[in-house]
């Protein structure tokens, strides 16, 4: 089993493949460093450095990708795993796995910006610290942001509560507002069991002044299959504006909640074993 799955961790994806990606990503992203510390250099790296955990340790299979066309999103996803290896899986399938290959920027928690090494590395790959500014900003500059809407009380889960969506907060839905830009619903399915027993003390985390604080027994992800659901875009609804009540605006943040529960609920369905991950004929 170890050794099989040391192999599969060398493979790297096709040079060719990369080289046709990153010919089309230099015609939106700017050479060098931009503004948010994202490098295309940099960032090919870090695709060859985890595709192979993409495609042979989570086995992430996309469904929805004729939904995604050569446009930008405000990308809206539900959030799970207690650690964001969801994001990072999502923003691997829309460079890898898109006809239109993109960047997703990830919006991700100060704590995360804050890591030694970890923070530039994120960065570099395209991560941002979520705040308002930055967000809007790269929108403004016709980029595609991934955001979580529960926040960390999507990923910060007991497994009793895994798969539960929390309530969405609005700010996505305003900045959306502001720019004028589409909003994707999508939804991870698999991230959940990366971890299948967890505890959260949250005084605890709160004292330490963490956002979350996962007790399990690994500190290693299980091998769990991903699947990864795209919707349908929803189209910035007219008559709106970022000054807009709450209530006027709820109406579409619940109508997004229900179709990212519905991708959840379908994928749940069509889950597959953990142990088709160790079953090559299974997975396949």
């Amino acid at each position: 089993m170890l050794e099989f799955l040391s192999e599969k961790l060398r493979v790297k994806p096709p040079k060719e493949e990369l080289d046709r990606i990153f010919e089309h990503l230099r015609k939106i992203y700017p050479e060098g460093e931009d503004p948010w510390g994202l490098s295309l250099r940099k960032a090919r790296k870090n695709m060859e450095m985890i595709w192979p955990f993409y495609k042979n340790y989570f086995k992430v299979r996309v469904f929805g990708k004729e939904n995604v066309q050569d446009e930008p999103y405000l990308v809206v996803s539900n959030h799970s795993g207690q650690i964001a290896i969801d994001g990072m899986l999502i923003c691997i399938a829309f460079c890898m796995e898109m006809e239109s290959p993109r960047v997703l920027r990830p919006m991700v928690e100060r704590f995360v910006t804050s890591l030694p090494f970890f923070g530039t590395w994120a960065a570099e790959g395209g991560a941002v610290l979520g705040d308002r500014q930055n967000c809007i900003n790269l929108l403004e500059a016709k980029q595609s942001v991934l955001v979580f809407p529960e926040g960390v009380r999507g990923v910060a889960k007991n497994t009793a509560d895994f798969y539960k969506l929390q309530k969405f907060t609005r700010g996505f839905f305003r900045m959306a507002l502001q720019t004028g830009t589409k909003m994707l619903p999508i939804a991870v399915v698999g991230a959940e069991e990366f971890y299948p027993f967890v505890y959260h003390p949250r005084k605890l985390a709160k004292f330490l002044g963490l956002p979350a604080l996962p007790l399990t027994p690994s500190l290693i992800p299980m091998p769990s299959p991903v699947d990864i659901y795209i919707g349908k875009p929803y189209d910035v609804p007219e008559g709106l504006t970022p000054e807009s009540s709450d209530s006027e605006i709820d109406i579409h943040i619940k109508a997004l909640e229900s179709e990212v529960r519905r991708l959840t609920e379908e994928g749940l369905k069509k889950r597959r074993s953990f142990w088709a991950n160790v079953n090559e004929e299974e997975s396949e």
